[in-house]
This record gives structure tokens, sequence and C-alpha cells, in this order.
């Protein structure tokens, strides 16, 4: 239990948390333990990041979120791996299968066509996980609008892959472009932060209140 100094301390700070998230759960359940666990009044994000994904996670305390805007516009950093042979309408390994997958003998992948300004359309149907399910659920979230991403690298090694990519940039349309379905992906970089500066989520739920202040970034350093 928190006593009146510390809990004085939390509703006066102000700073970026680094969390590493894992994969298999929702980030706003990261956010809403995060808030009850420390007793917070604001937390927001600076990128949302999907249930099957792990990694970079950055949490904006207090007066930090009004700088939601310049984190949601750095650039991103992430790798992981690819199922060949698989096509599905999420993008991902656990959406419905459809036509369209390239065989694994035929899949060589031209990466001059990923690279660069791409055009992009978020895939109709994406994989949730709900707050105490077992698995993943395939939601249907209607039409969306074609738009322009950036494809800074793009690395193809097996079935691996790393990339930096503007902020827009999904991963999981890249993969079905190529003919296959996303299989794990981590994010590592947003800007300048990197997953190794980042709290594990199950340790920082072990944290004692009173030392929540000293794994938050301050936002002079954070900014700088």
């Amino acid at each position: 239990m928190a006593n009146l100094t510390q809990l004085g301390e939390l509703e006066r700070l102000n700073g970026f948390l680094l969390v590493d998230k894992p994969a298999g759960i929702a980030f706003s359940s990261v956010i809403k333990a995060v808030k009850r666990k420390f007793n917070l009044v604001k937390v927001g994000h600076g990128g949302s990041l999907d249930a099957m994904a792990s990694g970079l996670l950055v949490l904006l305390i207090g007066d930090a979120n009004k700088f939601t805007d310049r984190v949601m516009g750095e650039d991103r950093t992430y790798e992981g791996t690819i199922r060949i042979g698989l096509k599905t309408n999420t993008g991902d390994i656990y959406g419905v299968e459809v036509p369209g997958a390239v065989p694994e003998a035929d899949f060589h992948p031209d990466l001059k066509e990923f690279k660069g300004d791409i055009f992009q359309r978020e895939p109709r149907f994406c994989s949730v996980r709900r707050e105490g399910s077992a698995g993943y659920e395939v939601a249907d979230t209607g039409e969306h609008e074609q738009f322009m991403a950036h494809v800074y690298r793009l690395e193809l090694e097996g079935n691996s892959f790393r990339l930096k990519c503007t902020a827009k940039t999904i991963v999981r349309a890249l993969a079905d472009e190529m003919g296959a379905a996303l299989e794990s992906v981590r994010r590592t970089e947003i800007g300048k932060f990197k997953v190794e500066e980042a709290v594990p989520f199950g340790k920082l739920l072990e944290i004692e209140i009173r030392d929540f202040p000293s794994c938050v970034m301050p936002l002079g350093i954070a900014l700088r």
C-alpha cells in the first residue's frame, strides 16, 4: 500500500515509460495494468502494438501526453518471421487461410518493390485477443483508405526479416503483399528509444510503488 507521500509523487510524475510488451497481450491491457498498479491518472502511448507482437511500447505519463504526436511520428524498427506458403485474410498466421500464397519453392520476392515510398491499405480483417481469452479472434474492421508509407530498409533471410520504416507502416500487410503470412514480429526501436532500455512488462508488475518513479524517463531526457 502506498503512503500519502508516494501517492503525491505519482500524481506529479511526468515522463516516458518504456515497456517491453510480451506477445499475446493487447497493448491496451498493458496500459490498464500500469495505470491500476501505480495509481496513475493519465497514461497514454506513443504508438499501438498488435496483440501478437512483442517489443517496445512507449507509455506517456502525465504531461508527457502533450508530446503524443511527436512520438507517434517517429520511425520504427522491427524484426520477425513470416510463414511462407500461407496467406490469410488478416495477413498473419491467426487469420483464415485464403488463396494466393506463394509456394516455398517459388518464394523469391523482389525486395526492391517493397522499399522506398509504398502504398498500403490495412487489411479489412485483423486478429485480436480479448482480455481473458485463450486465443485470437478475427475481427472485421471494415474497409480502410489507402495511404503512403516509407520503407528505409527491408532484409529477408529465409523466413526472418528486419525492417526500418515510417510510423504507419503495417508489417502484416507487407508480409501479405509478398504472398506470405506474418508469423512473429518484435518492435525494437521507436525513434531514439530502444527495446533494450525498456522494462519487461512482467518485471514492471513486480516493482514496488516507491521504486516506480525511477523507471520513468524524465521529459528533459526523453525529449533531448
